[in-house]
């Protein structure tokens, strides 16, 4: 399998600071602020934002862990039934500013998903988007980041893979690879 590197972990780790500069930047003391992180590889980012949030500005931000699965247009029309993922939010988003983190944005079809998921906690006052990866010209929602690690052209035989040291891989990386054809 052909595997192209896109970011490495030195190139990752400036990524995570330069959004956490930039979330200090848009929100300030972060008074009416809250982060989620969608199931299942969104949560992975967000974990590192918040982490690294906490020790630059020494504010500990409301996160949460948000599953949209029974939320997706696609839901009834797989092959095999889709596994839900836990949603953890012990707070509500009514009058909040949300930032929604994913790992990888490629048709937008999962983050629209998860704004109707995100409505069950209330309606938020405004919604941000932030990806490590963005995955241009493939959308099929009008869904653009806020935030964005980096852009890539791909083709629909692709895959973007992001891998985090501490989920089995020595260190944090993203990359293409060719989709396998059975």
């Amino acid at each position: 399998m052909q595997k192209r590197l896109v970011l490495d972990q030195q190139q990752i780790a400036i990524i995570l600071k330069r959004f956490c500069f930039q979330l200090i930047e848009n929100h300030d003391d972060f008074e009416n602020t809250v982060i989620l992180g969608l199931q299942p590889r969104g949560t992975l980012l967000m974990d590192k934002v918040v982490a690294q949030l906490q020790e630059i500005s020494g504010i500990r931000v409301p996160s949460g862990y948000l599953d949209a699965t029974f939320h997706r247009d696609d839901f009834r029309r797989r092959d095999f039934p889709l596994k839900a993922n836990e949603t953890k939010i012990d707070f509500l988003v009514e009058g909040k500013k949300v930032i929604l983190i994913d790992d990888v944005l490629y048709k937008a079809r999962s983050v629209r998903a998860a704004m109707d998921a995100m409505i069950a906690f209330g309606r938020p006052q405004k919604v941000e988007l932030m990806v490590l990866v963005d995955r241009k010209y493939t959308r099929d929602y009008p869904i653009l980041p806020d935030y964005c690690g980096v852009n890539v052209n791909t083709l629909d035989s692709q895959y973007v893979v992001v891998e985090w040291a501490g989920q089995g891989p020595e260190q944090d990386a993203v990359w293409i690879t060719e989709k396998v054809n059975p």
